[in-house]
């Protein structure tokens, strides 16, 4: 592994003002399970990739910890881990859908030490952008290799240049459960709603959030579900042990005389970004759910583009979302 400068703050205005003088060569550093355990392992860099020469440990910084609740909704601090998630009594009775999630991420030892932050700021896991022999559009080049090459785990929504699927769990549900982020920088503090959160190649192929090199997470605001709020949880995946999704659905929702109220259907492993399913909420909205539903899920179909390998997943992403309601109506 090639050599850095470790760093580490003790306040996130320390974190910030060290993010600021080192560069843009400068990571966070949190559970690592991603950055040093991959990235940086395996080499992974390219001019819209560099590796890192300085990582700064946010470790010890007590405004990243904590889980907070009251009426208005739940902060959590951008280092609790997935475990403490897992465990947290609060959030297993008020967010069971997010605990699902981050339960179904890699594996107990990872989940020991990897954080929430860091799940929802992970990079892609594209085979040929974690492939030392492909300069693709991610690194800064001008080629996606999946385009050719074997795209059976690649976006089937929202590609165009690159084609990676977004790798966090968290991420998913926390969209669906109507989440904002606090993001600590040079100019203070700001809050991005989770819609607004992420980008696509579309936009920016080099970035997958709004997180500039000198800002970090330091937490996520969830605000309390409205009364009788179904929250439900799926993924599917590609091995019986841990493995990131071929398709998950998060769905939040609420119901009148078994009719769609209001609510949000999030997909995961289909979209470079957690893809919001806006079409399906409106196929569904003031209807009957379990009439409606079919011809809801089905509309995935306009705007799926899959590739050479890949159309699978877009009936597993249809039949998913399907399953996913009506459990939850169950």
């Amino acid at each position: 592994m090639k050599s850095f400068e470790l760093y580490e703050p003790r306040t996130v205005k320390e974190a910030v003002d060290t993010l600021s003088k080192a560069g843009p060569k400068a990571k966070i550093l949190a559970g690592g399970s991603d950055l040093v355990a991959g990235v940086m392992k395996d080499w992974v860099e390219g001019p819209g990739m560099p590796l890192p020469d300085a990582l700064v440990d946010v470790t010890a910084i007590p405004q990243l910890r904590g889980i907070k609740a009251d009426q208005n909704g739940v902060t959590i601090g951008a280092n609790m881990t997935l475990t403490e998630i897992i465990e947290s009594k609060e959030l297993n009775e008020r967010l069971p859908m997010l605990v699902n999630a981050a339960h179904s991420v890699a594996s107990p030892l990872i989940r020991n030490f990897a954080t929430l932050g860091g799940n929802i700021n992970q990079r892609p896991r594209c085979w040929f952008l974690r492939g030392p022999d492909f300069h693709c559009y991610k690194k800064g080049g001008d080629t996606c290799f999946s385009v050719t090459g074997d795209n059976r785990f690649h976006a089937i929504i929202g590609g165009e240049l690159c084609y990676i699927v977004h790798p966090s769990d968290t991420a998913t549900a926390l969209l669906a459960l109507n989440a904002q982020a606090k993001i600590a920088g040079p100019d203070g503090e700001r809050t991005v709603a989770f819609d607004n959160y992420f980008i696509g190649p579309r936009e920016n192929v080099l970035r997958e959030n709004v997180l500039q090199p000198n800002e970090l997470m330091v937490e996520v605001f969830i605000p309390t579900p409205a009364a009788g709020t179904k929250q439900t949880w799926m993924k599917l995946k590609n091995r019986d042990v841990y493995d990131f999704a071929l398709v998950s659905v998060a769905a939040a929702f609420t119901t009148e005389n078994d009719n769609w109220k209001d609510g949000r259907i999030v997909l995961g492993g289909v979209a470079p970004v957690p893809y919001r399913a806006t079409g399906m909420e409106n196929q569904l909205k003031g209807k009957h759910i379990k009439n409606s539903i079919k011809q809801a899920a089905a509309t995935i179909r306009t705007v799926a583009r899959p590739m050479s390998m890949n159309a699978y997943k877009v009936d597993i992403a249809q039949n998913m979302v399907e399953r996913t309601i009506l459990q939850a109506l169950a």
